[in-house]
C-alpha cells in the first residue's frame, strides 16, 4: 500500500500566520504539524508516500522531510495546482500509485492511540474502502458515518443536519486501486470540489465501504483553526510532560515500524541535541526492551 499526505489549501482560517508558512509546517509544540499526519502512515506500516502541497511551498517541504530515506522512506512530491477538493489527490497521484491500493491522510490531522497496522494489513489483500469512526460530542459538523453490526457503512454524510449516528469520519482512509477511477469519475461539488464523501459513497453504494470504530480514549485533532492547534499544543504537551512520549515523532515512528534500526535512530539524534529531542532518541535507543510500553528494539520483532 502507498500513501498520499495530502498537504495543500489556503490556509484561510489561520491567516495571517498561514500568508507566511503552510499551516502543515506551523509548530504543534516541538515539531512541525506534518509530523503527526506522517508518523501515523508509518506507523501503519507504509514508507512509500507522496506529499501533495502548493508550488510555492513545495520547496519548504523537501527542505524539511527531504527524499525520506534518513527514516527509512521513499517520499516524492507533487503540486496541487488549486484547491480542488479532498478527492483530487488520487487524481493529482494516479502515476505515484501506480495501480497499487492507498492511504490517504489529511495534513493537518492528528490521531493518537490507535494502531493502525491491522486494518491496513487486511486492505492489502482485499477490496474495497475503508474509513474509521471516532465519537464526538457534535458529530453534526463533520463528516458522520452509520454502520451496522458486522461494520458495513449503511449511510455517511458531510456535515449533516440531523447525523444518524455519534461517529465523525477523521481524515485517513484506506482504499483498494479502484478508486483512482472513481474519483475521475466524480462530478465536482457545488463548491467547485471533488468530494472525498462522494468517494466514500461511490464504494458504499457497491456494498464495499466498512468501517473501523476508534478505541475507546483514542484521539483525533483536526487543526484546521487557531483555536484546534492551541487544543492540540496543549494536549501533545500534556503527554510529552506527563509521560514522557513524544506523540508524532516520525524518527520513533520508523524506528518502531523496522525503517531504521537502533544506530540509525542515534545517529539522528545527534543533530537534535540541543533541543533535547535528540535525548529522547537517544533514550528510545537505550532503553531495555522489557519495559512497559516499550517495543523490542529489534526490526524483527517489531
Amino acid at each position: 500500500m502507498r500513501g498520499i499526505l495530502l498537504a495543500g489549501g489556503t490556509g484561510s482560517r489561520l491567516r495571517p500566520v498561514t500568508w507566511a508558512v503552510s499551516k502543515q509546517l506551523m509548530p504543534v509544540y516541538d515539531k512541525p504539524m506534518i509530523y503527526y499526519p506522517l508518523s501515523t502512515l508509518i506507523g501503519g506500516g507504509i514508507r512509500e508516500i507522496l506529499v501533495i502541497t502548493n508550488e510555492h511551498e513545495v520547496a519548504q517541504f523537501q527542505r524539511l522531510l527531504g527524499d525520506g530515506s534518513q527514516w527509512g522512506l521513499r517520499l516524492e512530491y507533487a503540486i496541487q495546482q488549486r484547491p480542488a477538493g479532498i478527492a483530487e489527490a488520487f487524481l493529482i497521484g494516479e502515476e505515484f500509485l501506480a495501480g497499487e491500493p492507498a492511504a490517504l491522510m489529511l495534513g493537518d490531522n492528528l490521531l493518537h492511540g490507535v494502531d493502525f497496522r491491522p486494518a491496513v494489513r487486511r486492505m492489502r489483500g482485499t477490496s474495497g474502502g475503508h474509513v474509521f469512526g471516532v465519537a464526538v460530542a457534535d458529530p453534526s459538523a463533520y463528516g458522520v458515518v452509520e454502520f451496522d453490526g458486522a461494520g458495513r457503512v449503511l449511510s455517511i454524510e458531510e456535515k449533516p443536519e440531523r447525523p444518524r449516528s455519534p461517529y465523525a469520519v477523521p481524515g485517513f482512509y484506506l482504499y483498494d486501486a479502484d478508486v483512482v477511477g472513481i474519483a475521475r469519475a466524480l462530478t465536482p461539488s457545488p463548491r467547485g470540489e471533488l468530494e472525498i464523501t462522494a468517494v466514500n459513497e461511490e464504494y458504499r453504494r457497491r456494498g464495499a465501504l466498512s468501517v473501523t470504530v476508534l478505541p475507546r480514549g483514542a484521539v483525533w485533532l483536526d487543526t484546521g483553526t487557531l483555536a484546534d492547534c492551541m487544543r492540540a499544543v496543549d494536549y501533545v504537551r500534556a503527554i510529552d510532560e506527563g509521560q514522557g512520549i513524544k506523540i508524532g515523532c516520525v524518527e520513533e515512528a520508523a524506528w518502531r515500524a523496522g525503517f531504521i534500526d537502533d544506530a540509525q535512530l542515534r545517529g539522528l539524534a545527534e543533530p537534535l541535541m540541543s533541543s533535547g529531542y535528540g535525548e529522547y532518541l537517544v533514550d528510545l535507543a537505550a532503553v531495555d526492551p522489557f519495559v512497559a510500553g516499550q517495543q523490542p528494539l529489534s526490526a524483527a520483532a517489531r
